[in-house]
């Protein structure tokens, strides 16, 4: 017995390091993408100061622009994210809504309020996907399309749309989102300031309890529930300091699928998106890159930070769980499937730097995490556990965490400063020190959760609920 409890001591002492390592190697790109994020916002935001969008528009001549926007079961936000599309500020755009086999009556929703009706149009691509049912037309608003198919997922339901795109460029958005009046302008611009430019991402907010108006934000602040307010600071966080971060690294891996814009040639070259991962957003990135670095094609791919999609988020622990469920079985499909790019110098930055930190910390990271803190509990209970020990593991799990969140709060105050409210700030900063205690663990239990699901090959992207956005009339 006592040989027993010693070699268990060992083997807790032993993943005690390795979990300790792990926060290191965590936090340290962390804060590297921080402090990256920090310096290229401030000249951002500088450099944002010295430009008219629309003269640069005017003058560099405006892309045309397809919003391709699936829909399956949005019957709460569909038309008013739709009218907020139509007031987008740009001076050539299409919208292509794809009803995705809706059960509800998103389709009916969406022809009744547009007043739309049976029209032919052709196809310009041949990318496999769904049967489509019907193509409907505005009567009044020209530029709105709706395309009726049998249910097929995201990904079908974008390719469905790509089959139908005419401009040479598309953005990529989820249909229960609100575009800014002005993002269109905003994230098109890398295009017109670099030829080589192939997609680029836009920052994605919270919606929840904030006030919607003609298809507008009227009104900017954190959600009631605390649940959704944890989000906010995650969202912050993800994109302030991370995708900013790996941006100005020239290492983007992710464009979020509600908010991405796209040459449609080279999409379309590389197959379109992938139908068999729930992570057809970020698929598609880095097929991309593998493309352009097989094939010797210089190209660019950027984050944003200043044009903005508005989303509504889960506000329930079982759904909140199933969305996380299936973002981690998404970045496993996605990075198995890739793998060859791990660690080979033939794709640059991509493979030696943003790759391996996905993989390792992203992807495998929730394995060690998760059961590192229960057996730092146990240690702890069995007085196996070094105060020197303790803490540096309080430190590096949680004291370093707090200072992170708390960054991307003054991040967002030092640049965009979205929420004007004094006591959503204090808020903002007081969430940066609690979600540490709980809700950051529960979010890891989703990602272990997910892991084992993808292992296991389990598909779906598991039921989503609307309650729809808080509108003025």
């Amino acid at each position: 017995m006592t040989l027993f409890i010693r070699l268990t001591q060992i083997i807790i002492e032993s993943f005690n390091v390795i979990v300790l390592f792990y926060f290191i190697s965590l936090n340290f790109f962390y804060l590297l993408t921080s402090i990256i994020s920090f310096k290229s916002l401030r000249a951002y935001s500088f450099r944002l100061k010295a430009i008219n969008l629309e003269d640069l528009i005017r003058d560099a001549g405006a892309p045309p622009v397809t919003l391709i926007a699936p829909a399956y079961n949005e019957e709460p936000t569909c038309v008013e994210s739709t009218r907020a599309l139509l007031t987008l500020n740009y001076p050539e755009f299409e919208i292509i809504v794809v009803n995705d086999g809706s059960k509800d009556n998103t389709l009916r929703s969406m022809i009744d309020a547009f007043d739309m009706n049976p029209v032919h149009r052709a196809r310009v691509s041949f990318l496999e996907s769904a049967t489509v049912r019907g193509i409907y037309r505005s009567a009044y608003q020209p530029n709105l399309w709706l395309i009726d198919k049998e249910n097929g997922g995201k990904a079908d339901a974008l390719n469905t749309g790509l089959n139908f795109c005419r401009t040479p460029l598309f953005c990529a958005m989820d249909a229960d989102s609100i575009l800014e009046s002005d993002s269109l302008l905003r994230i098109v611009r890398p295009f017109l300031e670099d030829a080589h430019t192939i997609a680029a991402g836009g920052i994605i907010r919270i919606i929840n309890d904030c006030t919607i108006k003609h298809g507008s934000v009227t009104q900017v602040r954190l959600p009631k529930k605390f649940l959704a307010k944890f989000q906010v600071l995650e969202y912050l966080r993800a994109y302030l300091s991370g995708r900013m971060g790996w941006s100005t690294l020239k290492a983007t891996l992710i464009i979020s699928g509600a908010f991405g814009i796209f040459k449609r040639e080279m999409v379309v070259d590389v197959g379109g998106y992938n139908t068999d991962t729930v992570g057809e957003d970020m698929e598609l990135i880095v097929k991309l890159h593998r493309h352009c670095k097989e094939n010797d094609i210089k190209y660019s791919i950027n984050f944003v930070p200043d044009p903005v999609a508005w989303t509504e988020c889960p506000e329930s622990i079982k759904i909140l769980g199933r969305q996380r469920d299936r973002w981690q079985r998404g970045l496993y499909e996605v990075l198995t499937q890739h793998r060859k790019m791990l660690f080979n110098p033939k794709y640059g930055r991509i493979g030696m730097l943003a790759y391996p930190y996905f993989y390792f910390l992203e992807m495998l990271g929730p394995a060690i995490e998760f059961p590192g803190y229960i057996l730092f509990i146990v240690a702890m209970i069995m007085g196996t556990i070094s105060v020197p020990y303790m803490l540096a593991f309080f430190s590096v799990a949680f004291v370093f965490g707090i200072a992170l969140s708390i960054s991307s709060v003054a991040l967002e105050e030092l640049t965009f400063r979205r929420y004007p409210r004094m006591r959503d700030l204090f808020q903002l900063f007081g969430l940066a020190i609690l979600e540490n205690f709980g809700y950051r663990q529960l979010t890891i239990y989703w990602r272990i959760h997910g892991l084992i699901s993808a292992m296991r090959n389990v598909k779906g992207w598991g039921q989503m609920e609307r309650k729809g956005f808080k509108t003025e009339l």
